[in-house]
């Protein structure tokens, strides 16, 4: 066996070992048949049979400490005897055997890889299975010495192979995303360079500000995302659901104003969520960033927060041009755009959604989005609410012609 196949720390294997070789003892202790030169054997003493018993016991109760042990381990362990009897599996190994979904494929790959291991070959195999979920395996199984038994370890490499699709997709959709401003911007450079017209400089010039800004956009929304993503710096604390509205609204106004959007609010000062102040801002900025970007000159949008008894509902609406019923379920992936090309006139990234979702996550509540093309759309971000529930209509706190003061 080599070192790059082993899949567990060194420290794990040594116990799975013992915990094989203590319960391999023990099985030939209790059923090997007697020697043949058992018969020249002297006779023991009256004190050697119970010194043997105090072995078993003692043999025993490592053999039930080392299982306590190995059961606590995420990865299937089995060992079986020199006949591929099982001697031995931990929780993980069990629920495999008793498996009547796909994972009885796992269960099939452990019975052919302990054959294998049978014959004195240490072997190794990856399972895929499509689900959904769909599910990654490593089964590798190790011969013990002179075909006394086998070794199989059972690794769930789900959850690694789903992060390294992630990250895979995530490199080609910014390099995407980069390459197109980062591109403009040398064209235009190229034609200033050769330019004598003023006008046509100032204009170009004009165009390289906007790029330059886009790509800065997208780097600041890669930031928070990744910020908000990991959590590492979230301070949970109670705070009342009008603060958050409010700051947000704050950093949207003049954009909306800009736009010529009404915005109006309706939340009770007094209701509350336990929440990261920071990133529940962010999730409502981004909400309404989007509300704005996509209505028309003179639409309203309207930020609501309402508690139910048991969780607050931070929804957001507009009279926008609305989402396909296609599209409903992926605009919350990272660098989704229902329109690329009204995208690329708004300024929009695609992370906005993307924030918004890992905020909720990270507060244990989910977004959800309802919308009906040409009418509009309305997002709800659902979070676990704190303090008195309030079920009556939030009151409306401000409502102006354009903007809010």
């Amino acid at each position: 066996m080599t070192a790059g196949a082993v899949l567990l720390p060194a420290a794990v294997l040594c116990v799975v070992v013992v915990v094989g070789a203590v319960a391999y003892a023990l099985g030939r202790r209790s059923t090997a048949p007697g020697r043949a030169d058992e018969a020249d054997a002297p006779v023991p003493t009256t004190a050697e049979p119970e010194a043997d018993a105090d072995e078993v016991t003692v043999a025993e109760d490592l053999f039930a400490r080392l299982s306590q042990a190995v059961d606590q381990i995420e990865q299937g362990v089995v060992v079986c005897d020199g006949a591929g009897v099982d001697l031995f599996r931990n929780r993980v190994a069990r629920s495999y055997a008793e498996a009547r979904d796909g994972l009885v494929l796992v269960e099939a790959a452990v019975q052919e890889q302990l054959a294998e291991a049978l014959t004195g070959r240490s072997v190794r195999r990856e399972i895929d299975l499509f689900g959904p979920p769909a599910q990654s395996f490593v089964v590798a199984a190790y011969p013990f010495a002179e075909g006394d038994g086998a070794l199989v370890l059972v690794e769930d490499r789900s959850l690694e192979r789903r992060t390294e699709t992630v990250r895979r997709d995530f490199v080609a959709n910014i390099s995407h995303e980069l390459k197109t401003p980062i591109g403009a911007l040398g064209l235009l450079a190229e034609t200033i360079r050769d330019e004598p017209d003023p006008d046509v400089v100032a204009r170009l010039s004009s165009r390289m500000i906007s790029e330059a800004d886009r790509a800065s956009r997208t780097v600041d929304d890669l930031l928070e995302l990744s910020r908000i993503e990991f959590g590492d710096d979230a301070e949970m604390a109670a705070v009342t659901a009008a603060e958050v509205i409010g700051e947000a609204v704050g950093r949207i106004a003049s954009a909306a104003e800009h736009a010529g959007i009404a915005l109006r609010v309706e939340a009770d000062p007094e209701v509350t969520v336990l929440g990261d102040r920071r990133q529940l801002v962010s999730a409502v900025f981004n909400l309404l960033d989007n509300a704005v970007k996509y209505s028309p000159e003179g639409g309203e949008v309207l930020v609501r927060a309402a508690n139910d008894g048991t969780a607050l509902h931070l929804s957001v609406s507009d009279e926008g041009v609305g989402i396909p019923r296609r599209d409903l379920d992926r605009v919350f992936e990272r660098f989704y755009r229902v329109d690329r090309a009204r995208s690329r006139g708004t300024g929009g990234t695609g992370l906005g959604l993307a924030i918004v979702r890992h905020v909720a996550s990270n507060h244990g509540g989910e977004v959800s989005v309802e919308s009906t093309e040409g009418v509009g759309s309305t997002f709800t971000l659902t979070l676990p609410a704190t303090g008195v529930p309030n079920r009556n209509r939030p009151r409306e706190v401000a409502t102006t012609p354009q903007g809010v003061t």
